[in-house]
């Protein structure tokens, strides 16, 4: 074989790990979608919203918490379903994202995953200027 045809295997070689990488990493991405996209869809995907207040239980039995996501922009409510441990400080989150797919059956976003974003320590804390 001649210097050209290694080339030319080499750069067929590339590209078709470039192809299959385009591929293998489209499959694991996790896109945000509105509360309406994911009743619909059938695949994996991450709603945000907030905590109605008042809205969660977490029955022990179960190893489920059980919350209803609030759309801060369309004030839509979603009813999730968290299989797993209650996150510490779970009331006081000011965001949550959770990660899942709707079950139609149940009517739930069933969450695999949970992001919890609570309010920092030092929001709405004062800084003390030195003259």
């Amino acid at each position: 074989m001649n210097k050209k045809g290694y080339y030319l295997l080499g750069a067929t070689l590339l590209l078709a790990f470039a192809g299959f990488s385009a591929t293998a990493f489209k499959e694991t991405l996790t896109p945000y979608v509105p509360y309406e996209m994911a009743r619909k869809g059938d695949r994996v995907v991450q709603v945000a919203g907030a905590l109605e207040k008042g809205s969660s239980s977490y029955v022990a039995q179960e190893e489920s918490l059980y919350f209803t996501l609030q759309d801060p922009k369309t004030k839509e409510n979603m009813d999730v379903r968290y299989k797993g441990l209650k996150p510490a400080n779970f009331e006081d989150a000011i965001s949550i994202v959770a990660i899942g797919r709707y079950d139609e059956t149940a009517r739930k976003f069933e969450a695999d995953k949970l992001l919890v974003k609570c309010p920092s320590k030092y929001q709405g804390a004062e800084v003390k200027t030195y003259s």
